[in-house]
């Protein structure tokens, strides 16, 4: 099985640069510009990419990403969404790094 992270940071080091770590919050502004923000991350430069989970009350995140996830679920983003953002990103990019950053609490529910 292989470590898709550090996969990408034995790369980055092969290289000899830092490696982009990019974030976007899933569903903002709306399912449809999000899931085209995420797919041209890659092309972009993004290494890595940190995919945020929209919470109703996300008292630990700075004003920007609370902003994001409360437009985000305004406009109806789930956990069930999000997921299924990174399915479609992994049809077509198997390599790139995708990782979940959000509460413990949707999960949970």
């Amino acid at each position: 099985m292989t470590n898709r992270i550090a996969d990408r940071f034995a790369a980055v080091r092969a290289e000899g640069r830092p490696a982009l770590v990019t974030f976007v919050m899933a569903g903002d502004p709306d399912l449809a510009t999000a899931q085209a923000v995420l797919e041209a991350l890659p092309a972009a430069g993004a290494d890595i990419i940190e995919l945020g989970m929209p919470f109703s009350d996300p008292m630990a995140d700075g004003p920007g990403v609370q902003m994001a996830g409360q437009r985000a679920l305004a406009g109806g983003q789930t956990l069930r969404k999000t997921l299924g953002m990174v399915e479609a990103f992994r049809r077509k990019d198997a390599a790139t790094p995708i990782v979940l950053m959000g509460y413990y609490n949707p999960i949970y529910s």
